[in-house]
């Protein structure tokens, strides 16, 4: 199966989409990790995404598209992927429907509040990428995956984060009335002070019921 997840920043889609990914056997493709592997790797197409970048713009939806497009192609795709971080919005998920096929959108929403503290108190490991919360940390600034350093998010601060939630109320929001549309793809859940696990068995059970045959 192929499936979108889509959320708020904070929201959990990273966490959801590794539990997701392991249960299933499904590819899971972040667009952050796609730009930094092909700028890394110095392609064509990420010299073009880090030029946007180094100057402080947003890489294009044509370039983003090209990139996604580009990644759908490899043989660890054939068995499913989950999308994490693409379609952002109405044109990214108009274009996706031309290069490739969704079996299931997962909407994750959550209360406004939650999600302002869990973005102001999140760290995040400047080696793996790994996301922790300062409340479970215990004054811990190692990383349990790789032993990176924890550090904030430059952009993890109460302005930033307020405005980075407009950009996704104008912009991703829509996208739920674009999949809602879609006879039975769209699936959307609660984000709670639940640990992960929880909303994840709500996910699992709802993909199980409609996709095991």
């Amino acid at each position: 199966m192929n499936l979108v997840l889509l959320g708020a920043p904070g929201a959990g889609k990273g966490t959801q989409a590794e539990k997701i990914s392991e249960r299933y056997g499904l590819v899971h493709i972040s667009t952050g990790d796609i730009f930094r592997e092909n700028i890394k790797k110095e392609t064509e197409i990420g010299l073009l995404a880090k030029s946007y970048i180094d100057r402080g713009e947003l890489v294009p939806d044509e370039v983003t598209c090209a990139i996604v497009k580009d990644r759908l192609r490899w043989k660890d795709c054939k068995n499913g992927f989950i999308l994490d971080g693409f379609p952002r919005n109405l044109f990214q998920a108009e274009r996706l429907n031309v290069f490739g096929h969704i079996d299931g959108v997962i909407n994750i929403e959550i209360d406004p509040k939650l999600l302002m503290d869990r973005l102001l108190g999140r760290r995040v490991c400047e080696k793996c990428g790994a996301n922790y919360h300062i409340s479970l940390l215990g004054g811990k600034t190692v990383c349990e995956k790789c032993g990176g350093t924890l550090i904030q998010r430059k952009d993890d601060n109460p302005e930033t984060v307020a405005a980075r939630l407009k950009v996704y109320e104008a912009q991703t929001a829509p996208l739920t009335e674009y999949y809602g549309n879609k006879k039975g793809i769209l699936m959307t859940f609660q984000s709670t002070e639940e640990p992960p696990e929880a909303l994840f068995r709500e996910i699992a059970a709802a993909l199980d019921g409609k996709f095991k045959k």
